[in-house]
């Protein structure tokens, strides 16, 4: 997503009710974050599994949480995830980049970015990939998601342009 829509997404979900925006900085997502830093609401950790953790309890305390996170973090907090948020049904937004689904991204990234969409199908949490065209739509879901109860996962790809 280009800087003008990820700004726009940070700002939907801020005047949607979405309180607390926690995670590790991701440059796929660098917009978003950068756009929270500036409204001072961005809360920055060194580990998924950590964000995770604030966020639930941050929601567990009635303050809506999204967490933002690359795809190879989200590989390495599966158990959290599975544990702590489907285990209790901790109503959280992810925002995930998607690295390695182009051939041209960094080597370290192609294998989790290939096997990516088999990961979230097989925890099972519902996904949408959000781009310049549905992400308002999106948006929508994501909330209306978190609202009926579950968590959800919004899916950035990477883009090389912006």
């Amino acid at each position: 997503m280009n800087k003008a829509d990820q700004q726009k997404v940070f700002d939907y979900f801020l005047a949607n009710k979405i309180e607390n925006f926690v995670g590790v900085p991701d440059s796929t997502l660098k917009h978003f974050i950068d756009q929270g830093l500036k409204k001072r609401k961005i809360i920055i950790t060194t580990r998924e599994d950590e964000a995770i953790g604030i966020a639930t309890g941050m929601v567990i305390s009635n303050s809506s949480s999204l967490v933002f996170m690359q795809n190879a973090g989200f590989a390495n907090s599966i158990s959290t995830l599975t544990s702590l948020i489907q285990l209790y049904k901790i109503p959280i937004i992810i925002l995930l980049g998607w690295r390695g689904f182009l051939k041209n991204d960094a080597p370290e990234h192609t294998k989790i970015g290939k096997i990516q969409p088999q990961l979230i199908r097989s925890i099972g949490i519902k996904s949408k990939i959000i781009d310049e065209k549905n992400w308002k739509d999106a948006c929508k879901w994501a909330l209306k998601t978190i609202h009926l109860g579950s968590p959800c996962i919004l899916i950035v790809k990477r883009i090389f342009n912006d």
